[in-house]
């Protein structure tokens, strides 16, 4: 949602009313006697092409409230008589101090504005327990609506039904995809965000056009500074990057998550199109030895900064190459330039020396683990470009024909290759991704195949991710 109440129920505003048929159903409060309040935002008149005006924002509500004991305030609060004559509006307390006398009584905040509109019981339990009914006044402004509700007086009537909704925030980088008939109200739609989200310090509009060497989204600003240096959070990780020069999707987050889990601490992961380090960095937070690649010099110089911020430089090695050639060159750097064996958890240096002082003690300094090798073999590729992943595959063949290679690879590598597709039932969604995979392998996939819908991406577009085992006779093929 637009604004940063977006998981609240809409709330309602200003006078009372006994006639809903005009109001926005998700802004009314009802009442057992067809009694509402509308607490909507008021109409808006002024200019659209100017920022907006904050002031024109108000509204009042009066209503009644019961001045009580402050012993008896939780009593009143909980009566079951009380049921639905109490005052719920979202981020409305229901009690506030008399401010004729703050040290006294409390104000209980009902949802009428006249006795006659309580039932009798309410009303007879009030002049028992309370201290008399007094007029209260509700003042509402710019900051409680949502920009979802704003945006529903501001825009054109024809525009309302349909009106951006939602926005990816990525560090403190609000990012939109407006369609066409909004882009007059590009500003406007931008303060919006920047308002009711005070982390959002800048908001882009993602533009048609995509680079289409390095695949990242251009975009222009709309509101706020032209920062685009980000810190962005996640899986544990800090990943420092320039949002305008790399390619990086928030909505991916689970994706990023869900192949990780798939991988062993000990586990060696060629990342063909690593990007700032989404897969990269959270594996080797895992223990896992990655080499990373991307063709992108600013994806390559981000993804080393992010690689020391985050001390993973003894287990992640960055590259900057065609994703071809270094699927074939990264077999033989695993086998020629090894990783250290996987040793375990990272440990504070406190843990350390008091594990090695236990052992000294025991008499024991060997390690708990198996004998120690060198990690030769790499598991899993993973391939992270949808548009064009698959087009790559074919650099798998013969890969492994050597004969020192045919001896550290007993077991084929998994291959994780994302991908699109136009086909929406899931049947033929993976005919058509294994038809097109098998074409590039120049081989059928024989064993752990798996396909995994990531997002739809368009009404007539998905993303997946196929999982295969690399067939011995693609890797070791000398035709």
């Amino acid at each position: 949602m637009l604004g940063s109440h977006a998981d609240r129920q809409q709330q309602p505003t200003a006078s009372l009313s006994t006639s809903s048929n005009l109001l926005h159903p998700a802004s009314i409060i009802r009442m057992s006697r067809q009694i509402v309040i509308d607490a909507s935002p008021p109409p808006y008149h002024g200019s659209l092409q100017e920022p907006l005006d904050r002031n024109a924002f108000q509204k009042s509500i009066n209503i009644l409230a019961a001045r009580t004991p402050p012993a008896k305030t939780g009593f009143v609060l909980k009566a079951p008589v009380m049921r639905g004559a109490l005052m719920n509006l979202p981020k409305i307390r229901s009690v506030d101090v008399d401010p004729s006398n703050p040290d006294g009584e409390r104000l209980v905040l009902l949802r009428v504005s006249n006795e006659a509109e309580l039932s009798p019981e309410a009303l007879d339990f009030l002049k028992a327990e309370a201290k008399g009914l007094v007029p209260y006044t509700l003042h509402l402004d710019y900051d409680y609506w949502t920009s979802d509700e704003i945006l529903q007086v501001v825009l054109p009537e024809e525009l309302r039904d349909g009106s951006p909704s939602g926005f990816a925030a990525t560090g403190h980088i609000a990012h939109v995809n407006l369609n066409e008939e909004y882009l007059p109200y590009k500003h406007l739609i931008g303060q919006l965000i920047m308002d009711k989200n005070k982390k959002i310090k800048t908001v882009v509009n993602k533009l048609d056009s995509i680079d289409t060497q390095f695949r990242f989204f251009k975009m222009e600003l709309i509101a706020g500074e032209p920062n685009y240096v980000v810190e962005h959070h996640e899986s544990e990780c800090r990943f420092t990057f320039d949002f305008t020069q790399v390619y990086w999707n928030s909505r991916l987050h689970t994706e990023h998550s869900r192949l990780v889990e798939l991988f062993h601490p000990e586990d060696v992961i060629a990342d063909v199109f690593a990007g700032v380090g989404p897969f990269a960095i959270p594996s080797a937070k895992k223990g896992c030895a990655v080499f990373a690649n991307d063709l992108n010099p600013n994806s390559a110089k981000y993804l080393t900064i992010n690689v020391q911020n985050n001390r993973v430089n003894d287990l992640v090695r960055v590259s900057c190459e065609d994703g071809r050639q270094f699927i074939r060159a990264v077999v033989r750097r695993s086998l020629e330039e090894p990783f250290p064996a996987y040793t375990g958890p990272k440990t504070s240096r406190t843990k350390q020396e008091n594990e090695a002082r236990r052992k000294r003690q025991q008499g024991n300094s060997s390690s708990s683990l198996a004998p120690s090798f060198p990690r030769k073999r790499i598991a899993h590729f993973v391939m992270n470009l949808p548009d064009s992943a698959i087009t790559f595959l074919d650099a798998f063949r013969g890969v492994l024909a050597s004969d020192d290679l045919k001896e550290v690879y007993d077991v084929m590598p998994m291959i994780h290759c994302h991908c699109f597709t136009r086909e929406l039932e899931p049947d033929r969604a993976e005919a058509d991704i294994r038809k097109r995979v098998e074409e590039k392998l120049g081989s059928a996939l024989a064993s752990d195949v798996s396909l995994h819908l990531v997002r739809s991406v368009a009404p007539n577009k998905e993303m997946y991710c196929i999982s295969f085992r690399l067939p011995s006779e693609v890797a070791f093929s000398t035709s």
